[in-house]
C-alpha cells in the first residue's frame, strides 16, 4: 500500500517542485526585467537633465551676450529658457528624488521658469529689461554655472563607477543606513548651491508666480494619528462605522507632512484619505469601490454631490461642470460670492450612479486656495466686454467669476460661455480693462452646468 501511494505522489510531488522551480525563476526575470527597464528610465532622465542643465546655461550666457536693442533675440533666448527649464523639471519628477530635501532645487527652477515666461509675453519693445532683470539673468547665470559643475561631478562617478539609480532607490527607502552614496551627495549639494540663491534678488514678478503649497499656510495645531483616525471615521460616518482604520505619516521631509488613511472597504477595494498634519484638513478622500451599473440621474447625482458637501462643512459651493466615466458622475464645485464664482476655490465630487453614493473628493485646490472676503465691483458693463469677443463666438452664458491670472492675481473677469469652431470655450475678459485675460477650452465630455 505504502509503495503504491510512493509511486503515485512521488512523481506529483516532482512535478510540483519542477513546477516552483519554473515559476520561481519566471518570476526572477520578470522582477529583473522590471528593474533593468527601470534603471534605464532613471539613467536616460538623469543624463537628458544634464543635458538641458548644460543647455540652460549656454541659453542663459547667449541672451545675455545680444544688444538691449535685440528684443526679437532676447525673446527668443528667454521663450529657449522656459522650454529648458519647463524639460530639465520634468526630468527631476522621473528621477528616485522624493525622499530627498530636493524642494530649493526644484523651486529655483519653477522661478526661472516663470520670469522667463513672463517676461518673453511681454512687448519687450514697449517694457524691455530692466537693470534689475538683467542683473537678475547674470546672477542665476553664474549659478547655472556653479550647479552644472556639481552636475558634471555626479555623472562623472555614475559612469566611471557604474553606479546604479535602483541602489539609490533603495538607500532613501532605508531609514537605518547612512545615506553616503555619491549620487545622494551630489543632488543634496545641489540643491543646497540652488538654495544659496538670494530670495530678494528674484524681485516682485518671479515670487508673485509661485506657490508652494506648504504647512506654513495652513492654520490650527498638529494633529496625532489618533485625531486623524477618529477624523477619518466620523468622515466616512456609516461607512466607516467598526471599521480598522491604519494611519501612516506622508512627507515627512517636504513641506507639506501630511497623514495617509487606509480603511477596508466592501470586496476587495479599500478606502483612503490624506489629511494634512498641520489642522488636520482633508486634502482627499477615494472609495475604489466598483460602480458596475448607472441607475440615477443628472440631477440626481448632482443633489446629492451638493447635500454631501453642506454636510460636511463646504458652503456656498456652486456645480461648474460635469463629467461622466465608469457610471460615475463627476462634478467640479466652485465657491461662489456675492453670486460671483471664485475659481480657484474648488473641490471635485465623484458619484457613484448605482445608489448615489460619493466615492471620491478632491479637495486640495479648496484647502490652499487664497483668501477672498468680496470679488469687488467691475468696471466696464457686460456690453463693453462681449464686444471685444470674436464676432463668431457664439455666447451661451456670462456670469462674473474671479480667476487667476499668469500672475497668480486674482482678477475679477466676465466670463463668457460658448461655442466657436465647433468646440465650446471659456473666455475672461478683464470687468477692469475690458480686455481679454485668459482663454481655456472645455474638454469633450466635460460640460458646463448651466444655472
Amino acid at each position: 500500500m505504502y509503495r503504491r501511494l510512493s509511486s503515485i505522489l512521488f512523481p506529483v510531488a516532482l512535478i510540483a517542485l519542477i513546477g516552483t522551480i519554473v515559476w520561481g525563476y519566471q518570476e526572477h526575470q520578470e522582477k529583473n526585467s522590471v528593474l533593468i527597464k527601470a534603471e534605464n528610465q532613471y539613467q536616460r532622465a538623469f543624463h537628458d537633465l544634464n543635458h538641458h542643465m548644460d543647455r540652460l546655461y549656454d541659453e542663459l550666457g547667449q541672451t545675455l551676450a545680444v544688444s538691449a536693442k535685440s528684443q526679437g533675440m532676447q525673446r527668443k533666448g528667454l521663450v529657449n529658457v522656459w522650454r529648458l527649464t519647463s524639460q530639465a523639471q520634468n526630468e527631476i519628477n522621473q528621477l528616485p528624488l522624493a525622499l530627498l530635501p530636493f524642494n530649493k532645487a526644484e523651486q529655483f527652477l519653477s522661478r526661472i521658469n516663470n520670469f522667463a515666461y513672463q517676461t518673453a509675453v511681454r512687448d519687450l519693445t514697449k517694457e524691455p529689461l530692466t537693470d534689475q532683470e538683467l542683473q537678475m539673468m547674470k546672477s542665476l547665470y553664474k549659478t547655472a554655472g556653479t550647479v552644472n559643475k556639481e552636475l558634471g561631478t555626479v555623472q562623472e562617478a555614475v559612469l566611471s563607477d557604474h553606479l546604479r539609480w535602483m541602489d539609490v532607490e533603495l538607500a532613501m527607502a532605508s531609514e537605518n543606513t547612512p545615506h553616503d552614496n555619491s549620487i545622494i551627495d551630489g543632488f543634496k549639494l545641489i540643491d543646497k548651491r540652488m538654495g544659496e540663491y538670494p530670495e530678494n534678488d528674484w524681485g516682485p514678478t518671479a515670487m508673485s508666480t509661485v506657490r508652494v503649497r506648504s504647512a506654513t499656510s495652513l492654520s490650527g495645531d498638529e494633529m496625532t494619528t489618533e485625531q486623524i483616525k477618529n477624523k477619518a471615521l466620523q468622515f466616512l460616518g456609516a461607512a466607516g462605522a467598526g471599521k480598522d482604520a491604519k494611519v501612516a505619516e506622508a512627507g515627512t521631509k517636504t513641506e507639506l507632512p501630511a497623514y495617509a488613511v487606509t480603511i477596508e472597504g466592501s470586496g476587495d477595494s479599500n478606502i483612503e484619505l490624506d489629511y494634512t498634519k498641520k489642522g488636520g484638513n482633508l486634502l482627499w478622500y477615494l472609495n475604489s469601490r466598483a460602480v458596475n451599473n448607472r441607475k440615477l440621474s443628472f440631477d440626481t447625482a448632482r443633489n446629492k454631490a451638493g447635500q454631501f458637501l453642506l454636510r460636511h462643512g463646504y458652503k456656498n459651493m456652486t456645480p461648474a461642470t460635469y463629467d461622466e466615466y465608469d457610471h460615475v458622475a463627476v462634478f467640479t464645485f466652485v465657491r461662489t460670492i456675492d453670486n460671483v464664482r471664485f475659481y480657484p476655490d474648488k473641490v471635485t465630487v465623484r458619484v457613484a450612479l448605482d445608489n448615489g453614493e460619493v466615492v471620491g473628493l478632491q479637495a486640495s485646490d479648496h484647502v490652499f486656495a487664497p483668501k477672498l472676503l468680496t470679488p469687488g465691483k467691475p468696471k466696464t458693463s457686460k456690453e463693453t466686454a462681449q464686444a471685444g469677443l470674436n464676432p463668431d463666438f457664439r455666447v451661451q452664458e456670462h456670469r462674473l467669476a474671479v480667476i487667476e491670472n499668469e500672475m497668480r492675481k486674482l482678477v475679477l473677469c466676465h466670463e463668457f460661455v460658448g461655442r466657436i469652431n465647433d468646440r465650446d470655450y471659456r473666455i475672461y475678459m478683464n470687468a477692469d480693462t475690458g480686455l481679454e485675460e485668459t482663454i481655456e477650452e472645455i474638454p469633450d465630455g466635460a460640460k458646463p452646468i448651466y444655472r
